[in-house]
């Protein structure tokens, strides 16, 4: 842990992208704990119940360009520059100066690209651009593509997306991968203003030594995804394939007063593009909502900094509405759909006051309060008290209506939805403790299966655990099974699971001392759980810290990105990116198998359809539910595996279970599986009739 700390205070990992003095005005600096119901030390300023003094600042531009690799001797080309406003500009030191593509006497088109010659190769880990600093915004860029080459003539992405429209420093931090050329292509003006380019610096950054191969069956980290925000929750499109991504009312804040709008951002797999939009028409700043993905693939957000309100997003529209408010005002709710199509939530102390925070029900259009599913019997130990024990339950849909409440309590309950609710105690998990921000996942839902790891007996100021369960449900009200099994390598508070095709449960990120809003004590290497024996296997390390606010889901194309951490204003662990991770199954040399047409992209819950492949399938099917994540907790994602009842040639006979518990309705990818290596999902429709 001693040489992970070194490497994050020694790396350009460090850097962030500051907000502007407006945007910091109008967030951090103005919370006001009190008025949140946020833990507060007379005369300190909190941010989320943290010291602002505990919160590292960005460092200037003066200090990024110290710490910079020397610029000496370096030369650049680039596709247009307007007279006066050369590239070498980007070279100087000086940010009153700029390199500007042609507008006069014409203007020349987009995309624009700046290539620099280091003039010797560098294990490259990191670049900064620095917008123009004149006042003027003509020219930011916005979509880019990152590139690095040895020989000037191959060049090989290592990050794209989005930068945000404003004059602040941006940082791209990706896998180090040897170069000696740098390469950036402007695909947009981030503000739509015209086709021109601009840059007042750019800076490059290295670590000592040549790049690693990548170990053998450990993995690989991919190219970097930059987003024009803080990629606080992530959901699966169904419509596109595409994910969803938004932060708060602010790209890298939150907890000011323009709480009525959420910024959000669309992640297209397919092009590697990043598109942002504000959403006002629900009036709600959806950060530390509750979230479920319902039958139809909408994505249901609840409370958080607007803390009653209710938005839906439809993916096969695009765009959010505005649903009818909550009983209860919520943030930090638990949430998840159910057997019969509706959406519970329970919990949530942090904002719209504390205690009291029982269960209501979400048809779709009204909301039921359930006064006989009391949030009382989930509460931890918490050292803050209500504010933070009733936050975050870890919660799974199962059958007859049921919900299941594993965590983060030790203590576990069964809630009831029929009428106006119930709730049966099930037990403790044995060899546990309270395990607040841990991860719970039901990557075997024929069995019932669910893992859980990590977490700690507080929310924040505490060291994690490495414990790890397995809980095997069984019929509603009926106390489950819990199976203590060997723990993780790492301790990890903050961190997110993200369920593979194979079964095998991907542990990512989180820290070793639970401490929101910092990367001190970062767990930069996953973990692999696999069922077969209940082991963990460590993979590749990441090149970019993933704590508190990050995020990880599973893509259609069975690699899984990691986003995010931070939303802290001006701290220095605001990461506005993602990274794609290709799991180890996608190494073994064998051709990953390919589902050519489906019977039918509908089926209901029970029901039989067939999939036919371009070659033999050895491991059968399965099918994961696409998710939402945010702040830890994905109640969507289950796995299902999939047997074939019968085969002819190529053409396999697949049957469901036909229990809408196990079967949760909606939106699943159908992966097939050979020798271990996964398709490109399918995706289809489970229906409840």
């Amino acid at each position: 842990m001693i040489s992970q700390i070194a490497f994050l205070l020694l790396s350009p990992l460090a850097i962030a992208s500051p907000i502007s003095p407006e945007a910091a005005n109008a967030g951090a600096a103005s919370v006001n704990p009190a008025a949140q119901g946020k833990p507060a030390s007379e005369g300190v300023t909190t941010f989320d119940g943290v010291a602002l003094a505990n919160i590292k600042d960005a460092p200037s531009v003066a200090a990024v360009t110290a710490a910079a690799i020397d610029r000496t001797g370096w030369t650049c080309t680039v596709d247009s520059a307007n007279d006066g406003d050369p590239c070498t500009n980007v070279l100087d030191g000086d940010t009153t100066t700029i390199w500007h593509t042609q507008y006069n006497p014409t203007v020349a088109a987009l995309p624009h690209e700046i290539t620099i010659d280091m003039q010797a190769s560098y294990l490259v880990g990191s670049v900064t651009y620095q917008p123009r600093q004149d006042g003027t915004p003509n020219g930011n860029i916005g979509g880019h593509v990152i590139s690095l080459s040895g020989d000037g003539d191959t060049y090989t992405d290592v990050a794209y997306g989005t930068y945000i429209d404003d004059t602040t420093l941006k940082t791209t931090t990706f896998t180090p991968t040897n170069g000696r050329y740098m390469r950036l292509t402007a695909l947009t003006e981030a503000g739509g203003r015209g086709t021109w380019t601009s840059a007042s610096e750019i800076n490059v950054y290295t670590a000592a030594g040549n790049a690693p191969p990548p170990a053998a069956g450990n993995g690989a980290w991919g190219p970097t995804i930059d987003f024009p925000l803080v990629p606080v929750s992530l959901a699966n499109e169904f419509s596109s394939g595409n994910l969803l991504a938004w932060s708060s009312y602010d790209p890298s804040t939150f907890g000011g007063s323009n709480g009525a709008q959420t910024i959000t951002a669309t992640y297209a797999i397919g092009s590697n593009t990043v598109t942002s939009a504000l959403v006002t028409n629900t009036q709600h700043d959806m950060f530390c909502e509750g979230l479920s993905l319902d039958f139809h693939g909408n994505n249901i957000a609840t409370g958080g900094n607007t803390a009653s309100a209710t938005s839906i997003f439809n993916s096969a529209a695009g765009g959010w509405t505005k649903g009818n408010a909550m009983n209860i005002a919520r943030g930090y709710a638990a949430q998840v759909t159910v057997s019969t199509g509706n959406t519970f939530v329970i919990g949530a102390s942090w904002s719209g006051g504390e205690g009291g925070k029982n269960a209501e029900l979400f048809n779709g259009n009204t909301w039921g309060l359930l006064g006989g599913a009391p949030v009382a019997p989930m509460l931890t130990a918490d050292a803050q008290g209500v504010y933070r024990a009733d936050n975050h339950g870890w919660l799974f849909g199962w059958k007859g209506g049921s919900v299941f409440q594993a965590g983060p309590s030790v203590a576990m309950n069964w809630y009831g939805t029929d009428g106006g609710g119930s709730q049966t105690a099930a037990g403790n998990r044995a060899g546990d403790g309270d395990s607040m921000c841990g991860n719970a996942a039901m990557y075997d839902a024929a069995a019932g299966k669910i893992l859980t790891v990590g977490g700690a007996p507080n929310y924040q100021n505490i060291d994690a655990t490495s414990n790890a369960h397995i809980i095997t449900l069984g019929d509603p009200d009926t106390e489950p099974t819990v199976q203590t099994i060997g723990n993780m390598a790492y301790q990890r508070i903050f961190g997110n699971s993200v369920i593979l095709p194979d079964g095998t449960v991907l542990i990512i990120g989180g820290q070793v001392y639970g401490n929101p809003f910092s990367d001190d004590t970062a767990q930069f290497t996953p973990e692999l759980f696999n069922p077969a024996d209940n082991s963990f296997t460590q993979l590749a390390p990441m090149a970019i810290p993933r704590t508190y606010h990050s995020t990880a889901v599973l893509m259609p194309d069975a690699r899984v990105i990691s986003a995010g951490g931070g939303l802290c204003g001006t701290c220095a662990t605001n990461h506005y990116d993602g990274q794609i991770f290709s799991p180890p199954y996608l190494f073994t040399g064998g051709a990953r198998p390919v589902i050519s047409a489906v019977s039918t992209d509908t089926v209901g819950v029970g029901g039989t359809f067939t999939a036919t492949t371009t070659g033999a399938v050895s491991d059968g099917f399965s099918l994961i539910r696409m998710s939402s994540t945010t702040h830890t907790v994905n109640t969507d994602q289950r796995r299902i595996a999939l047997t074939p009842s019968g085969a002819d040639g190529n053409t396999y006979t697949l049957t469901l279970p036909d229990d809408a518990g196990i079967t949760m309705p909606g939106w699943w990818m159908l992966f097939a599986l050979n020798d271990g290596v996964p398709s490109t999902a399918t995706t289809i429709q489970v229906t409840a009739d």
